[in-house]
């Protein structure tokens, strides 16, 4: 009996390795076919949810997967992180085995999020207009625009709008010099982020205010890897 209990003690504890050992091997390939897919500049964090691995590992399916990739650069645009999640992501075992390079990694869904920061919005705006935070999380411009050839001092809270292949940031509530009311702002403050071409092949679907910048949110489906 006692010879039988030690034996199931070592089989757990074997299998027990050859999980942890499986599950990285699997999310190193993924992260090695990420990164060169999409040309980053370092390999991106990747873990799979779920325990036992090894049962996702044997169907070749596995129902969660995160990611994580860091500082990018798309048209131009400088991608502070990227944090998603693939759904649904089919990679055979035994071709991970035998040929990981020709093994096709597929997700049937990805959704994610994407970090702009106010540094790099700021690059992106008029001259002489700097983008900020606020408490509340909203997007605040300030800076100086030119009226009737006078540098005056501005500050206005931006809406936000997605459009074809960018994010349109438009003033609300302008104030020139603290208190002058100014018409038709827009043409003064409005600029255009460009955001496309993304990892994950994420599309936007919704843009939000926080304290680093913007978090452009995106889905994406049937994304494949090799």
């Amino acid at each position: 009996m006692r010879k039988l209990v030690v034996a199931v003690v070592l089989l757990a504890i074997l299998l027990v390795v050859l999980d942890r050992v499986a599950v990285v091997g699997v999310q190193r390939e993924i992260a090695r076919q990420i990164e060169a897919q999409y040309d980053l500049a370092q390999p991106p964090s990747v873990q799979v949810k779920g325990l036992p691995f090894l049962t996702q590992a044997f169907s070749g399916r596995y129902e969660e997967i995160a990611i994580g990739i860091g500082q990018v650069e798309r048209e131009g645009v400088r991608l502070e992180r990227i944090d998603a999640t693939l759904y649904g992501v089919t990679a055979p075992l035994a071709d991970l085995i035998q040929n990981a390079a020709a093994t096709k990694i597929k997700a049937d869904r990805v959704a994610g999020t994407v970090v702009i920061s106010r540094r790099t919005l700021s690059a992106h705006a008029p001259a002489g207009i700097k983008v900020e935070g606020t408490g509340d999380d909203k997007l605040r411009v300030s800076g100086n625009v030119t009226v009737l050839g006078n540098q005056v001092p501005v500050t206005a809270d931006m809406k936000i709008e997605t459009i074809k292949d960018g994010i349109r940031l438009t003033p609300a509530n302008v104030r020139l010099a603290g208190a002058i009311p100014v018409p038709n702002p827009e043409r003064l403050i409005s600029f255009t982020v460009p955001v496309k071409n993304l990892p994950l092949n994420l599309r936007v679907t919704r843009v939000t205010s926080t304290s680093e910048g913007l978090a452009v949110q995106g889905t994406a489906s049937d994304v494949s890897f090799r």
